[in-house]
């Protein structure tokens, strides 16, 4: 991420701040990794800290169905139960220790405020608009945004739709852009497939001095635990730096294209510890004479391969529905549907957007899952 500033800071930081009023303002160091990683810092009305009540922790641990799977699976997303409450909402299908995936259909805006303790969370806005609130400002979102939040970030979701879906990620590691794609002042290079221009930052909302009660919900090793604080937490006056939450729309993803048919790598748009997330995009074709479009069969020996369909008609796919999964496991052979490598010959574009997850270790299917599961899929190849 770049630097941003936003509202009122101090010429210098760890210094006296003052309101006109001539009360003292409370600075908040925001990161990661002790003091290393990267950080931002937050100017409150309060202190932050003012904790009335802690109540008794809610498991939420996913139930895993199975444990070690080898079987190419679909899920129809489709028929995931919506839910009103946002975090009920959530219903995590396949995971590993380094992430949880599944979907969420919120169908009330949050009137509590949600703080992941050890996750980043990426929200990509399968449809549906809203407004994603933080404690360093506010972002609108529209369909097909990918909600970009650092662990750590307090916040509010309000729909302004009834019909809301989310994919949603958690991670155990920071979500970054790749590596690759940033030279080494960590600026975007030229043949990047996106830059800082499409990344879009909080906009800064009037600090709220309110006191009161104030429910945050905390999550952490798989309990959400709910805390009362005496003063309302977006009461942030000014902050700067490099840790926040940002929106980036995947209609905004330039896509790399060659004469014959480029491999997955050239879709990423974000990465993690031990996995990477893909955005496949509306894009011209291979162009060579004889080229083929469609994806060649291949087997990830090292990675799993997760699909979540979320617009468009997908060539490579038959019998495929927007808000399908599919999630093809490391060492097994995947490829076209029968008829698809021929019906792709002479096309010469595509409008599919899919967002593509290849963890690094094997995932384990939950039983949320299994609900709604087509047990079709694995023999869908024969001819």
């Amino acid at each position: 991420m770049r630097y941003h500033l936003a509202g009122n800071i101090p010429p210098k930081r760890h210094t006296i701040f003052k309101s006109p009023e001539d009360k003292f303002y409370y600075e908040q160091l925001f990161g990661t990794e002790g003091f290393h990683g990267i950080s931002s810092l937050l100017y409150h009305i309060h202190r932050p800290t003012q904790i009335k009540s802690i109540g008794e922790p809610k498991d939420v641990t996913p139930k895993i169905a199975v444990e070690k799977n080898i079987t190419p699976r679909m899920f129809k997303g489709m028929n995931v139960t919506p839910e009103d409450d946002f975090m009920d909402s959530r219903k995590i299908l396949l995971m590993n220790n380094d992430l949880k995936m599944g979907l969420a259909k919120p169908r009330k805006s949050m009137d509590y405020f949600y703080k992941n303790a050890e996750c980043d969370e990426l929200l990509y806005v399968h449809q549906g608009t809203g407004i994603l609130k933080t404690f360093v400002g506010d972002l609108e979102f529209v369909t097909g945004d990918y909600l970009i939040i650092p662990r750590g970030t307090i916040y509010q979701v309000e729909l302004k739709s009834d019909d809301t879906v989310f994919f949603v990620l958690e991670s155990h590691s920071p979500i970054y852009t790749p590596k690759r794609y940033r030279n080494e002042f960590g600026q975007l290079l030229e043949h990047s497939p996106f830059c800082e221009r499409d990344m879009i930052a909080p906009v800064f909302k009037e600090p709220v001095d309110e006191k009161g009660e104030f429910l945050i919900k905390v999550k952490k090793e798989n309990q959400i635990t709910d805390f009362i604080y005496a003063t309302h937490p977006f009461d942030v006056v000014g902050w700067d730096g490099y840790f926040y939450p940002y929106k980036f729309n995947i209609k905004n993803f330039e896509p790399i294209t060659g004469r014959i048919h480029q491999p997955p790598p050239v879709h990423q748009n974000f990465e993690g510890h031990n996995f990477v997330v893909c955005s496949f995009c509306a894009r011209m074709y291979d162009y060579h004479p004889q080229a083929i479009p469609a994806p060649y069969n291949h087997s990830n020996i090292d990675s799993d391969e997760v699909l979540f369909y979320t617009e468009g008609d997908f060539m490579s796919r038959n019998h495929i529905d927007l808000m399908d999964f599919t999630l093809h496991p490391g060492g097994i052979v995947h490829g076209p549907h029968p008829g698809a490598m021929e019906r792709s010959i002479g096309k010469k574009f595509t409008e599919e957007y899919a967002v593509m997850v290849d963890p690094f270790r094997p995932l384990k299917i939950t039983e949320e899952a299994l609900k709604v599961e087509d047990p079709s899929y694995k023999t869908s190849w024969l001819e």
